[in-house]
């Protein structure tokens, strides 16, 4: 019987085989643990890491998130997953990066995974 974290590392192979990122248009890939969510932008053609950007450091409450019907109030760790979606946009417009691939690192694609994503679509990242 697999584990989880063994189905996980499978799906991300699976990912991984049919996505690759490049200077002009790198991998975002995203690691999360229990208490923390990580994210990187990274060029596979030079195997370097262009940008990486955790939440240890940041201290957020709650967070407001704008959507077509108004707005919603995320809290907790989803709140800290879409500031660091944030940071990481800042990050990589400052380098003239704004199209990424999205790596989901083989989880599911809700909750902490999505808030990241959504916080750097809205920092002007898109994929």
């Amino acid at each position: 019987m697999l584990k989880k974290q063994e189905k996980r590392v499978r799906r991300h192979k699976r990912v991984r085989a049919k996505i690759i990122g490049s200077l002009k248009v790198p991998r975002f890939c995203v690691f999360r643990s229990n208490k923390h969510i990580y994210g990187q932008l990274i060029d596979d053609n030079k195997r370097k890491t262009l940008v990486s950007i955790n939440d240890k450091g940041i201290k957020i409450k709650s967070v407001s998130k704008k959507i077509a019907e108004g707005e919603i109030k995320l809290s907790g760790k989803i709140a800290v997953a879409f500031e660091v979606g944030k940071l990481i946009a800042e990050k990589a417009i400052e380098l003239k990066i704004d199209k990424v691939i999205f790596d989901r690192g083989g989880y599911k694609y809700h909750g902490r995974v999505k808030a990241l994503a959504d916080g750097a679509r809205e920092g002007g990242l898109k994929f």
